[in-house]
């Protein structure tokens, strides 16, 4: 009985639209013909799966289709700058406006009941698919993001002949190292540097785990033949290193990019000197 009052709402599609409509604009929506376009097909596809369905909308084959155009319209919704909240609210609304052309096809209290209760139990579900694909637009767009700025604060750069540094930036996790790894030791094949800088100046802390990556970038960076200084060493960064017991012995530590430097030119037996000026 369900399944026939609920499909009643398909001969009065024109009418839901219209209501729904009105409750979207009185809502503050402004999205234009955009949104319209989108009631329409959802509305349509919701209707013709309550038409079909034998039991429950919900477990039709129909209204798998009505699932996934929610998920895309959620997702567009959200690249316009819609909320959740307003997201939630767009079935909402059509919630409401089924509600009351079931009103007025239903005199029965316990069939317009039943009617709503099967009407709330799917449109509810879908509520929910509509955060989860908010959530995941964001988890996107946030991975996304997070690959794009390892990318830009781990810039090797070849400050001299044979020698290449790169300054590191933020907190070094185990798959940022290996970006940091991957990106050094391309541009040391690349350069055919013998010499490399690992700048921690801009570290904000160096705990076990942080300087394991580092031993482990040095390590990687020996095996291709070439050798490696770490500089940025600060006073708060040395204490911390000893208290923890981390054994950098063997790697070559500098204060400063411009330490490092100068005893990298050593190692390449190479010497700057002002130029005098007649």
């Amino acid at each position: 009985m369900q399944n026939n009052l609920l499909s009643g709402l398909k001969e009065h599609e024109n009418k839901l639209l219209t209501i729904w409509s009105q409750l979207l604009i009185d809502g503050g929506s402004d999205d234009g013909a955009v949104e319209e376009e989108e009631s329409k097909e959802f509305a349509s596809l919701f209707l013709k799966a309550a038409a079909a369905a034998e039991g429950k909308i919900q477990d039709s084959q129909e209204f798998e289709k009505v699932e996934d155009l929610i998920v895309g319209i959620a997702s567009s919704r959200g690249k316009r700058g819609f909320s959740p909240r307003e997201n939630a609210q767009y079935l909402i609304t059509f919630k409401e406006a089924a509600s009351k052309i079931l009103s007025e096809l239903i005199k029965d209290p316990e069939q317009l009941f039943d009617a709503n209760l099967q009407l709330n139990a799917a449109l509810d579900n879908m509520t929910i698919l509509t955060f989860e694909a908010f959530m995941r637009g964001r988890e996107d767009i946030i991975s996304r993001q997070v690959d794009e700025i390892s990318e830009i604060s781990t810039p090797v750069i070849t400050v001299w002949e044979g020698v290449v540094a790169l300054p590191i930036i933020g907190t070094l996790d185990s798959s940022r190292t290996q970006i940091v790894m991957e990106n050094l030791l391309q541009q040391i094949v690349d350069t055919g540097s013998s010499i490399a800088i690992l700048d921690i100046s801009g570290v904000p802390a160096v705990d076990s785990l942080v300087a394991q990556h580092l031993i482990k970038t040095v390590s990687a960076t020996r095996l291709m033949g070439a050798e490696c200084i770490i500089s940025g060493i600060r006073p708060e960064i040395a204490q911390t290193v000893v208290h923890l017991g981390i054994d950098l012995t063997g790697i070559i530590t500098k204060a400063s990019l411009a330490s490092a430097l100068k005893t990298a030119f050593d190692m390449l037996q190479l010497s700057v000197v002002k130029r005098k000026i007649v």
